[in-house]
Order: structure tokens, then C-alpha cells, then sequence
């Protein structure tokens, strides 16, 4: 599959002062078939290490982290060759070996001419944890998202489709009727499908939604092993609990995160560690409301978020969601296919590198997102499901605060009035820092 972060792999590749590079991601994104096909673009050889099954390189590592000594021993092991200019180690599931992770920065500091490097599932998770001794600044970093819309547009060989869209984004012309039509129809089948290399690979290979979805749900299961299997007993059944209320949680037409719906009498004192762990595992992506100022960062009130799904077509799956309801969007309620819809722009704006920021008054008007542009312009983003796009929220806020120009996402066309940008739900993945600055 064609992936963008193939790009951040190849100047990675080329940096002057290159470190050893760190993959995160949640279970499945698809970081081990990214960095192998790398491999196999960009390198003669690469060597191979799954810290899960492979205990003789543990041992190796467990012994001695030294560079010289871990290249040296690789060798005999793999019976091959380590060229300083063409062979990628690999170091997979990394942190299942404390050694190997700390063994990244003497790569850094005493051997710097290699290509080393590491990924692991629940590396966020692990790292957080007071036995690794985290290599601080002799790593670089990439986060793997599931597909985004435009890769699931280039890998459904809809590459003519992906140009126009960002032509139409781009001199903010509305498309043409029937173009934009299929787009959305694109989007509301990727709705169902999510990003997850795997399930839309099947939907590819196979044409059919039902056997793709059965593959969401294998995912699902792995998500919830890995939390009974890497997370503290007693902790277990409440980051599954917490995971599982995630639907429920965005089905209210207030989405604030709420532990009572977790469980009766729940608290961020029972729950807290629980939503810690999910976002550390790259599972969910938390949205934290906030204040109106530069940085975004400095007013954010911390006790008060919501919860989205790294990926819609798993929200989709959770929610045992009917896919016929996402194909007929009139015979659904706009409350439920705006969660999925909710979710959809949360996960785009993450993958594209923005921070997740919503805002609410004491009248209660609320903005789904609010974004900081690259120059500092804050920039309310509103999400509807429709074309049905009547909003006091909105309009309250453009008042108040008076902003250069605000987003709305709708099943709508680009278009551009009363300071209103109005941008295509087909079109989300368009949205970066560098380009929120209108000139």
C-alpha cells in the first residue's frame, strides 16, 4: 500500500545529523510492512529483529548494548554482512526489550553512520513506565496513523480525484456536481472501512464492506488482548471499560467525556490512569477543551475533554453501527452519523500533524475543533454531517471573538462567504497548519 509517511522514511534517510528513528502507532497501522517495504525500496539488505520471538538477539543485547557488539553479533546471527551505507536494522516491538531501547542512544552517540530503527505497538504505553531508561534526545521520532482519506483515495486508484480535490481546496472553487458527488460517496464508504491497512486491503482485494468489517473486529479483539495482556491486572477491566463506553460517550449530543457513563459512581481517580493508557497506546485521541488565546496550549482546561477513535471504521465497528444506515445517510439520525463524522475530522486533523482543541462558553455554545495555525491564527472548525448547516455555535463565536475567517465541514461544496470557508468532509485531510493562513 502507498503510505505518505514512505516520505518522512526517505528524509529520515537522507538527514545530515541523523538519529536513530523511533516508529509509534497503535496495534496494526501498519508500521512493520511500512519499514520493510522501505527496506526493499531504499536499502540492499535489512536486518530483521522481532524482540517478541527472537531471544537470541535479546540475550545478545541483554549482555552487551555497545554498538560495535550488537552489529558484531548480528552477523554471526543472521550470517550476513552489516554495511554502514545499505543495510536497515530493524528493531520491531521494541519494547519488549528495555536493553534494546536504551541501545538506540549509543547507536546515536557512538555509531551515527547506521540506519537504525525501532517501533513497537505499545511503546507509548511502555515508555511511560520507571523501568526504560528512555533515550532523551539521541532519537527521532514518526508517529503511523491509520490510512487517511487521501491514501485511502490513492490506494483505491482514485488518484485523478485526490488532484481536484486539492486543486478545488486550493483556488477554493466548488467542484464539478457529479465529481463532487462521488467523492462523497468515497467518504461515506470510508466511513464504514476506517484506515486500517488491513481492512481496506480486504475491502480492495474483495469488494465487499462484510468481509472487511470482520477484520475491524479481529483488531478489536487485539486491542482488548493487549490490554489484559500488557496493562496491570487490576487495571484491565477498566481500560476495557473505558474503551468500550467510547461510542456511548460520543453518541450524546454533548460529547464531553463523562466516567459515569463508564461506570456508575466513576471518577477521574478510577478512570484517569485507564484514558492514559488508551491515548498512550495511540488507540484514542483526546480532544481538550479550551480557552481562546495563543498558544492554545497555555488555556486548555485538562478536566474537561472528549474521547475519539483513532479510527472511524473501528468507531464504526464498536458501535456495531448498521453500514446499510451510512449508505442511506437520509434514513439516519444526524446525532449518530455525526459521531462517525465527528470522529472522521478529529482523526484527519491528528494525522495531519494539529492538536485537538474544542471550545465551550457558559451559554453553551460549542465549536467541535479549534485550530492554531502555523502563525498563530486561531481558526473555530464546526463539523456537520449534512447540508444541513445552521449553527448558533458558530456564529456566536465569530461574533465574540471576531476571528479572520472560520471552517465549516459539511456534505456541502467549497465555497467561501460571511467568513465562512466551507470545506468538503471529502476534503478534511486538506487542513494543515500551513495553510490555515488565508493570504
Amino acid at each position: 500500500m502507498e503510505r505518505k509517511a514512505m516520505r518522512d522514511l526517505i528524509e529520515w534517510k537522507n538527514k545530515k545529523n541523523r538519529k536513530p528513528l523511533l516508529l509509534y502507532g497503535a496495534r496494526q497501522v501498519g508500521k512493520t510492512y511500512l519499514v520493510k517495504q522501505f527496506a526493499l525500496e531504499y536499502f540492499k539488505d535489512i536486518i530483521y529483529v522481532n524482540f517478541e520471538t527472537n531471544n537470541i538477539v535479546s540475550k545478545i543485547i541483554d549482555e552487551n548494548i555497545s554498538p560495535s557488539y550488537i552489529i558484531k553479533n548480528l552477523e554471526i546471527v543472521f550470517n550476513k554482512k552489516i554495511n554502514q551505507d545499505t543495510t536497515l536494522i530493524f528493531f520491531d516491538e521494541i519494547q519488549k526489550n528495555t536493553r534494546a531501547l536504551t541501545s538506540l542512544k549509543y547507536f546515536c552517540e557512538e555509531a551515527p553512520e547506521y540506519y537504525v530503527i525501532g517501533a513497537g505497538s505499545l511503546l507509548g504505553v511502555h515508555i511511560n513506565k520507571k523501568e526504560f531508561s528512555f533515550p532523551v534526545g539521541k532519537v527521532d521520532f514518526l508517529t503511523i496513523y491509520p490510512l487517511s482519506f487521501e491514501e485511502y483515495l490513492i490506494n483505491t486508484k482514485n488518484d485523478l480525484l485526490l488532484e481536484k480535490i486539492k486543486e478545488c481546496f486550493s483556488k477554493n472553487e466548488p467542484m464539478e456536481t457529479l465529481l463532487h458527488q462521488k467523492a462523497l460517496d468515497l467518504y461515506y464508504d470510508y466511513l464504514a472501512i476506517g484506515g486500517m491497512p488491513e481492512v481496506v486491503n480486504e475491502f480492495i482485494n474483495s469488494n465487499s464492506m462484510i468481509s472487511a468489517i470482520d477484520y475491524q473486529k479481529a483488531i478489536i479483539e487485539a486491542y482488548k488482548n493487549d490490554i489484559t495482556k500488557y496493562s496491570e491486572p487490576a487495571n484491565a477491566p477498566k481500560i476495557i471499560a473505558t474503551f468500550d463506553s467510547i461510542p456511548v460517550q460520543l453518541a450524546k449530543e454533548n460529547k464531553k467525556f463523562q466516567y459515569k457513563l463508564v461506570q456508575k459512581g466513576g471518577t477521574s481517580s478510577i478512570f484517569g490512569d485507564s484514558i492514559n493508557w488508551l491515548v498512550n497506546a495511540g488507540i484514542v485521541n483526546k480532544c481538550v477543551k479550551t480557552k481562546i488565546g495563543v498558544p492554545l496550549k497555555m488555556y486548555e482546561e485538562l478536566d474537561s475533554f472528549k474521547l475519539y477513535m483513532n479510527d472511524v471504521g473501528l468507531l464504526t465497528n464498536l458501535s456495531e453501527f448498521p453500514i446499510y444506515l451510512i449508505k442511506n445517510r437520509e434514513a439516519v439520525n444526524e446525532v449518530m452519523i455525526g459521531m462517525l463524522t465527528e470522529n472522521y475530522v478529529a482523526s484527519s486533523l491528528k494525522y495531519n500533524g494539529l492538536n485537538l482543541n474544542y471550545w465551550k462558553n457558559e451559554f453553551n455554545s460549542e465549536v467541535d475543533f479549534i485550530l492554531q495555525s502555523e502563525k498563530g491564527l486561531i481558526i473555530p472548525l464546526e463539523v456537520k454531517a449534512s447540508i444541513h448547516t445552521k449553527s448558533k455555535s458558530l456564529n456566536n463565536y465569530l461574533e465574540e471573538y471576531k476571528p479572520k475567517y472560520g471552517i465549516r465541514v459539511s456534505s456541502k461544496n467549497f465555497g467561501f462567504k460571511n467568513k465562512i470557508k466551507s470545506v468538503p468532509l471529502y476534503a478534511v485531510f486538506c487542513l494543515t497548519t500551513s495553510n490555515l493562513d488565508l493570504d
